[in-house]
């Protein structure tokens, strides 16, 4: 029975690559999976080899941090693949790692499927080199990344972006009020401030100062809860706000993203569904003080949103690092709220947008590449 190894080391990529294998499943049960991934890839039959949480780390200093644990991971991948190597090594993003398990399962002869691309083109642009080095195919999510494929002669296929194939609306406005203790009458502001720890330590307390200056008889504050989130930490930071009434939404951010009239989102996979569902809001970042100062060195672009990328102008405002304070985020919120012809041209553009997401079955194009390296 052909064996795929799979390397997913972020939220987003354990949600997409669960779809690929869901895919897999529904045409034979002829394959076994084994790797590093979170619980929807287990659930999807994945024997995982490390503890999925270890992964999620963001910034320069921050992996630093973590060295030795990457490097235990590389010896024991390596040696799987010496002693035992898959038949296919699907990698899902996450390039610091995955990049170098490419490699080493290039030296095996074992072919290599990158499925979602590391961000190249915003940075780092040898990395498209080493791509086309270690990787047999290269499944990409990202209408303009094509361009690069091309020019590189580098073997890939655009499958279509997978949140359009995740993302399900099935409560109403009435449905969704009476689930989480709602009032319908008032305006619901959302607030997204990410899925890692550190986003939590980092973003949450300016989300939670912007909101000191709303309105609560006029507006009601939503905010999700990630599942990956350490709940003790998120409570913790909620606490030191004890003034603010809060609506706390676990594992349903697709439904506040679509019922909000605005939101607040924190940079990354979440700008993109929020843009999907097509929702204005405001894009924010705010990275460690030292990793950012590197980054912001090494970016090639001036925009770090990716429906901004997408469509190649700043169709949503972005506020990245000293300027997302609380201040700035309520300032700018107010802004959207008032300003409807603005407001409304977003609504426009993200319309735009759906339509290029919309065009393809990410799940089902990756699963067809995939069964096509395994079986010719």
């Amino acid at each position: 029975m052909p064996e795929i190894f799979w390397l997913a080391g972020e939220n987003s990529g354990d949600l997409h690559a669960a779809q690929v294998m869901k895919e897999l499943n529904t045409l034979g049960n002829d394959l076994q999976h084994s790797g590093i991934g979170g619980k929807r890839m287990q659930s999807a039959g994945l024997k995982p080899l490390f503890p999925f949480t270890r992964f999620s780390i963001m910034g320069f200093i921050e992996v630093l941090k973590h060295l030795l644990f990457f490097f235990q991971v590389e010896k024991k991948i390596k040696g799987l693949f010496i002693n035992n190597p898959p038949d296919l090594v699907v990698l899902v993003d996450y390039p610091g790692l995955n990049l170098r398990i490419a490699r080493l399962a290039k030296k095996r002869n074992i072919p290599v499927l990158y499925y979602i691309c590391p961000q190249f083109w915003a940075w780092k642009m040898n990395r498209i080199k080493k791509l086309k080095k270690y990787t047999d195919h290269i499944a990409y999510i990202l209408p303009f990344e094509k361009h690069f494929m091309e020019i590189n002669a580098i073997p890939s296929t655009y499958v279509g972006h997978p949140i359009a194939e995740e993302i399900s609306i099935t409560m109403d406005r009435n449905s969704f009020a009476n689930k989480y203790d709602l009032d319908p009458a008032r305006i619901w502001l959302g607030f997204l401030p990410g899925s890692r720890d550190t986003e939590i330590i980092r973003i949450l307390p300016e989300f939670l100062k912007a909101i000191l200056h709303l309105d609560p008889t006029q507006n009601e504050f939503l905010i999700s809860l990630a599942p990956t989130v350490n709940e003790a930490l998120f409570h913790k930071i909620m606490g030191s706000f004890p003034r603010i009434n809060l609506k706390v939404i676990r594992d349903d951010a697709y439904h506040l993203m679509h019922h909000c009239r605005l939101l607040v989102v924190t940079s990354g996979t979440a700008t993109l569904e929020t843009a999907y569902i097509g929702t204005p809001f405001i894009i924010v970042y705010r990275g460690g003080r030292l990793s950012y100062e590197i980054g912001k060195r090494l970016v090639k672009i001036n925009m770090i949103g990716l429906p901004n990328l997408i469509m190649g102008k700043k169709i949503l405002p972005e506020l990245v690092q000293y300027d997302a304070s609380g201040n700035k985020i309520y300032s700018l919120m107010m802004e959207l709220m008032v300003d409807n012809e603005r407001y409304d041209q977003i609504k426009k553009e993200l319309k735009q947008l759906h339509a290029i997401l919309d065009s393809r079955s990410a799940s089902r194009e990756t699963a067809e590449i995939i069964r096509n390296m395994l079986y010719g």
